[in-house]
């Protein structure tokens, strides 16, 4: 995908409010290209360093964060969701009822 789709995806991810969160597929949907979930997450993963965009508030359809267990970035990821108010489960998911974004 071009970089024009990077500023699609940021721009929409910058809408995502404090405490919420969507799925790399929903904004897949709401972009117009509901298969296209992994690439919401290449865009994500192009974001210049010291970005404002809050890349943290996306995660996967199961309501996980997609960063390897126990790695660095799933670390801060959480601490920055939780830093929100999101909470986990004792197994380590999010309620997409009460913290899914629904714009």
């Amino acid at each position: 995908m071009a970089p024009a789709w990077d500023s699609m995806v940021w721009e929409l991810v910058a809408c995502i409010p404090k405490g919420k969160v969507a799925t790399y597929g929903q904004l897949a949907k709401m972009l117009g290209f509901p298969r296209r979930s992994r690439h919401v997450g290449f865009a994500l993963g192009n974001l210049p360093e010291g970005s404002p965009v809050p890349w943290q508030r996306v995660i996967n359809s199961q309501g996980r964060i997609s960063f390897a267990e126990g790695s660095l970035k799933q670390f801060l990821q959480r601490r920055l969701l939780e830093e929100e108010g999101v909470d986990f489960t004792v197994k380590g998911a999010i309620s997409l009822k009460r913290f899914g974004w629904q714009p």
